[in-house]
């Protein structure tokens, strides 16, 4: 859940914003949910609305404030806008020399759907790939005791990098070929709910 204070930056940002990449922006974010079909013939009233208008400012005005609504019941349901111009890419299996390249080591655990949050956890570290995992485990484990334990489905051993708006992905030597094309196709399927939860990644 995001503070009020993101929120509200959130907010001025969009005020501020120049009307065409706002909706060039909400847009492309659009496109890479399940939902753009449902937002499609809005999303084309608005850019032909703008092409009309010559630089009528009420117009203009009236189309960025329709245009802050969308976004803002886009938060509303959970949305993170600033993953649109993110992307997540799959790239192969790397060994131990990928460390000069500036990669790093992390473990990522997939776990039940819980009230429609999908469990998607990390740890990242110097250690090597099978120890970052051990002490993931036990501390989700010391986390939820008492309560219903979480169920791990996969657990991924993988290497990262970010470069500029891309968040890279890649295969360690303890992570099977079929586990890895598996998280790729998932992850492919929906970009957005791994990098919303991949957000924090340093």
């Amino acid at each position: 859940m995001k503070r009020k204070s993101e929120i509200l930056r959130d907010l001025l940002v969009d005020r501020f914003s120049d009307v065409w990449n706002l909706l060039s922006e909400t847009t492309l974010f659009l496109s890479r949910t399940g939902e753009f079909s449902q937002y499609e013939n809005q999303l084309h009233g608005l850019r032909l609305r703008l092409q009309q208008c010559h630089k009528n400012s009420e117009q203009i005005g009236d189309i960025r404030s329709e245009l802050i609504e969308l976004r803002r019941s886009l938060r509303l349901l959970g949305y993170d806008l600033s993953l649109g111009r993110q992307n997540l890419i799959f790239d192969g299996f790397r060994h131990d020399d990928c460390m000069a390249e500036g990669f790093r080591r992390i473990v990522l655990f997939i776990g039940d759907t819980i009230n429609n949050d999908t469990g998607i956890y990390w740890y990242t570290g110097e250690e090597n790939h099978i120890a970052l995992a051990d002490f993931l485990e036990k501390r989700l484990k010391s986390s939820h005791t008492g309560e219903r334990q979480i169920r791990i489905r996969d657990r991924h051993y993988l290497w990262y990098r970010h470069r500029k708006a891309e968040l890279i992905l890649s295969g360690s030597d303890t992570e099977t070929k079929g586990d890895y094309e598996h998280l790729k196709a998932r992850g492919e399927a929906n970009p957005l709910l791994f990098l919303s939860k991949l957000k924090n990644l340093r």
